[in-house]
């Protein structure tokens, strides 16, 4: 008999309704609550029976939640909402601004020892499973190059930091792999790339009446971290164009390395995914490290954890001795 693990939502957005659709297929798990900074009677979850709480209340449902998976984007609401939540609850996150990971890991490390409670941080797909994959790869061919692209498909958190942007009423941004640069390292080369000569970033944006198009343009094009070292393309449409044809959001993308073992033999290693919805797929990795976040912290684990960091069968139903005889 497995122990039911009550999750608490934080934010209700894309990933918000993915991870409560996650719950559901996940048996050892139940929705305690959602937190939102919108009105409780604003928010519609799935179950009409799921308390909706502000996040001003955080403070008043510590001893109803298990683990609390922060669902916001990364650009302003999880280096704030990471180290707050995590002095209340155990939580994972998929904080995925990948030059400031170290220093959003010491931040919430250091709430998460004081508060006693464990936090898994960045996970989801990348950052996530494609960090484990890279450690992996580089691990078992030492003599090598390693290489990540990302796309065709929708990201969450540079459409999200698009939004932001004074102006935008809405925004998808697609990442596209450059296919000359992901068929050489298929090829067995071990290229130096720019990170310009690896993607594309395409933008479509809807703009508010008025809105200065040229000004938000030039924000995207020259924001750091996101777009500043891509060739970056913006398009303004209307919100009925972005109802039409942006409004799913796949993704994907590859993790590659390609080495030599006893300097002769050539290896090239890819792992791969083809996504239909970003959220739907982050979502469940959530979900997987929340069950680990819970076993983890039974134990008397505090502190922030990455996927590094977590070994695969705190994240499994299955028993050790049933992921051996079945899985191994």
């Amino acid at each position: 008999m497995h122990e039911t693990v009550r999750i608490g939502i934080v934010g209700y957005g894309n990933i918000g309704r993915a991870v409560d659709a996650s719950i559901e297929e996940n048996r050892d798990m139940t929705l305690a609550g959602i937190f939102s900074r919108r009105e409780p009677s604003a928010v519609t979850p799935r179950s009409v029976s799921t308390p909706i709480w502000h996040t001003d209340d955080a403070k008043k449902h510590v001893s109803d939640i298990d683990v609390a998976i922060l669902c916001g984007g990364s650009a302003t609401d999880l280096p704030e909402q990471g180290p707050f939540f995590v002095s209340l609850f155990n939580t994972v996150d998929s904080y995925d601004t990948h030059a400031k990971i170290p220093d959003y890991f010491e931040v919430v490390d250091g709430a998460a020892r004081t508060a006693g409670k464990t936090a898994v941080i960045s996970t989801g797909w990348d950052p996530g499973l494609f960090s484990l994959m890279r450690v992996l790869e580089e691990a078992i061919l030492p003599s090598g190059e390693g290489y990540t692209f990302w796309g065709p498909g929708v990201s969450q958190g540079h459409s999200d930091a698009i939004r932001r942007i004074e102006g935008v009423a809405d925004a998808r941004q697609y990442t596209i792999p450059i296919e000359e640069a992901v068929n050489r390292v298929r090829g067995g080369e071990q290229p130096t790339f720019t990170t310009r000569e690896k993607h594309l970033r395409d933008c479509y944006v809807v703009a508010e009446n008025s809105a200065d198009t040229d000004r938000i343009a030039s924000e995207i094009t020259n924001m750091p971290h996101y777009f500043s070292d891509y060739d970056t393309q913006v398009t303004f449409i209307s919100a009925e164009e972005m109802a039409e044809k942006h409004g799913r959001m796949p993704h994907g993308g590859f993790v590659m390395r390609t080495g030599t073992t006893d300097n002769t033999d050539k290896h090239v290693v890819e792992f791969g995914l083809k996504l239909e919805s970003n959220p739907g797929f982050t979502a469940s990795v959530l979900v997987a490290y929340a069950r680990a976040a819970y076993r983890l912290a039974k134990e008397g684990v505090t502190g922030a954890k990455t996927v590094f960091d977590i070994a695969p069968a705190y994240l499994s139903l299955r028993s050790a001795a049933d992921l051996r005889k079945t899985q191994l």
